[in-house]
């Protein structure tokens, strides 16, 4: 990219925060609002404003591995938002497939992923084991590790009732809320801490759209690149890696040769990193359907930018970048979504961002059709300029900056490099895309056990156990790109 995108640890936990209620089909204040339940309750308990705000962290990043097992549940449930939402309310039908031993892997790289992301981000280290172990149990049967008390931070059970009471209490209302839970005390979460919660639970619902324990924590102020959004985002999806980073410096370029001032280039290579929040709340069973999309398919993809659209109602700072990232569907002709625009509405940096996405998405595989070449790319992209799709020249600017290939990342810095081999590297590279050790080994003309060797290597050095982890560990690190 032209231009280094960053924003605050806060602006970050708060985008993935939304991403998290997208993906386990909740509304997009779920998470806000259980967070401001689990400080109230921590308080309660006698924890310190410090904790409090590690509690609040942990509960708004809690769902932030959603996205990285969202391909397990899909296969798991049908439906991996649809199923987790009704998994959260314990609705899923008496035949449904989840067991021990089916969870337990989806758990892992939920753990693992959402650590990741704690320590990438520079949290606190409370958060992070919080994170680690947010599935454990009281009693010792949670996922992954079957982790008891006390091996389970304090934090854990505040997040994780506070967030129950909100979930069940707008599905059930309050009293059958409080008796779900009480239920699980002593299973899910230590009884003491349920009856305290019970005590307040109807004072701090009154409350809850109110934060409990204001508290500043150095570390939320700390710039991060903007791409930890993107990258955790795209995990739901492998085939979709690297795009929102190849979008930006494809739409960038164009609006530097447009001419547009510095701080519109800016605003739309951080719309472009952005532009997929809403792509969590849309079933994988959709995205790699078969086909032509039927009816009910379109509607959920049509609220896509819709939900991204929200993210600049939940976090301000974001208003600009968010509502133009929402328009990246829009078309010309009206046929476009979700506002159903025409030309007259649309300014230049919204044309240039909806034609350097479609130019990004065409040079790269999807599962029902193989990369174009630049040249068919710009072809096909020129022809639905033509038939009045696009704007003629916003689609000159991005093959132009394009320069007649798809943008290529540039090479590792060389001290992160170092960190892994190339034959590594190039392993990872191939994992991240989803292959097997043996799909890897036939691309890559090695033995499958020599892939191994290989995936052990790279799991020890970046200090992993799932493939999902080391696929964001090596976008994190500038280690892999798009293909």
């Amino acid at each position: 990219m032209q231009l280094e995108h960053t924003v605050t640890v806060e602006e970050a936990v708060q985008l993935l925060a939304l991403v998290g209620d997208l993906s386990m089909g909740q509304p997009t204040n779920q998470s806000i609002r259980s967070a401001h339940l689990a400080e109230r309750l921590a308080l309660a308990d006698g924890a310190g404003p410090q904790a409090c705000g590690h509690v609040r962290l942990v509960t708004l990043l809690r769902w932030s591995g959603c996205t990285a097992n969202a391909s397990g549940f899909s296969a798991l449930l049908g439906d991996d938002v649809a199923g987790r939402d009704a998994m959260l309310l314990d609705t899923l039908p008496p035949d449904n497939r989840m067991t021990f031993t089916s969870v337990e892997p989806l758990a892992r790289i939920h753990c693992e992923v959402s650590g990741a992301i704690a320590q990438v981000m520079g949290l606190p280290e409370e958060v992070e084991i919080g994170l680690r172990r947010f599935w454990e149990h009281y009693d010792g049967g949670g996922t992954p590790d079957r982790l008891c008390a006390p091996q389970i931070p304090r934090l854990v059970y505040h997040a994780n009732l506070a967030g129950d009471l909100e979930l069940l209490t707008r599905d059930r209302g309050l009293d059958e809320a409080l008796r779900l839970i009480a239920a699980r005390a002593d299973k899910k979460y230590p009884a003491d801490l349920v009856r305290l919660l019970a005590a307040h639970a109807e004072a701090w619902l009154a409350a809850i759209e109110a934060p409990a324990c204001p508290v500043q924590i150095p570390a939320l102020a700390v710039p991060i690149p903007l791409t930890i959004v993107a990258d955790t985002i795209e995990l739901k999806l492998p085939w979709l890696m690297g795009y929102s980073r190849r979008l930006a410096d494809l739409a960038e370029r164009a609006a530097a040769l447009a001419g547009l001032a510095p701080a519109q280039q800016r605003c739309l290579g951080r719309a472009a990193l952005i532009h997929g929040i809403g792509r969590a709340a849309v079933p994988n069973i959709v995205w790699e359907r078969d086909g032509k999309l039927g009816m009910a398919d379109w509607e959920k993809v049509r609220l896509v930018p819709y939900w991204t659209a929200r993210a600049g109602v939940q976090i301000p700072s974001l208003r600009a970048e968010a509502a133009l990232a929402s328009h990246v569907y829009e078309r010309l002709d009206g046929s476009g979504y979700y506002r159903d625009l025409d030309g007259e509405s649309l300014n230049l940096p919204q044309r240039i961002l909806a034609a350097a996405a479609s130019y990004a998405a065409l040079c790269m595989p999807r599962p029902w059709r193989a990369a174009c070449a630049p040249q068919e790319a710009a072809r096909i992209l020129a022809a639905d300029a033509l038939a009045g799709r696009y704007d003629m020249q916003a689609v000159n600017f991005v093959i132009a900056a394009a320069d007649g290939t798809c943008v290529e990342p540039g090479e590792p810095a060389g001290q992160r490099k170092k960190l892994l081999s190339e034959r590594e590297i190039a392993v990872l590279c191939r994992l991240s895309l989803g292959e097997s050790n043996k799909e890897v080994a036939r691309e890559l003309q090695i033995s499958p056990s020599t892939v191994g060797t290989h995936v052990e290597n790279i799991f020890r050095k970046l200090e992993c156990s799932t493939r999902t982890a080391a696929t964001l560990k090596g976008l994190t690190l500038g280690l892999i790109h798009a293909e």
